[in-house]
């Protein structure tokens, strides 16, 4: 079992950055590949950013790709994702999801869910 902790997120200017954490718990989570998704409202969870269980491969949406990076240490059971140059269509609650199998992108193809952090972009 894999518990997941987000936090990091908050209320940014066009242009700025922010860290998002994902703090895990249990023995496994160092052999999971964790994903970022987010879901804005009125729209449908999307994924942003994957990353594998030893940090060796990261896969962005296209939507991402070039501002945000997915990292991880885990010693301290926790993955990154550092978000720059943001936008105020990335404003979103952003969840961590890991999963025992190859890093995906699918929502359903993940096992285990943080409870999200907010993220709000101003413009």
């Amino acid at each position: 079992q894999v518990q997941l902790v987000e936090s990091g997120g908050g209320l940014v200017q066009a242009g700025g950055s922010l860290r998002l954490s994902c703090a895990a718990s249990g023995r496994t989570f160092s052999t999971c590949a964790v994903a970022w998704f987010r879901q804005a409202p009125g729209k449908e969870r999307e994924f942003v950013a994957a990353i594998s269980w030893n940090g060796g491969s990261v896969y962005y949406a296209d939507s991402v790709k070039g501002r945000f990076a997915i990292s991880r240490d885990n010693a301290k059971k926790t993955v990154y994702l550092q978000m720059n140059s943001l936008k105020p269509e990335d404003t979103a609650v952003y969840y961590c999801a890991a999963t025992r199998g190859p890093y995906r992108t699918g929502i359903n193809e993940y096992d285990y869910w943080g409870q999200g952090t907010q993220v709000t972009v101003s413009s």
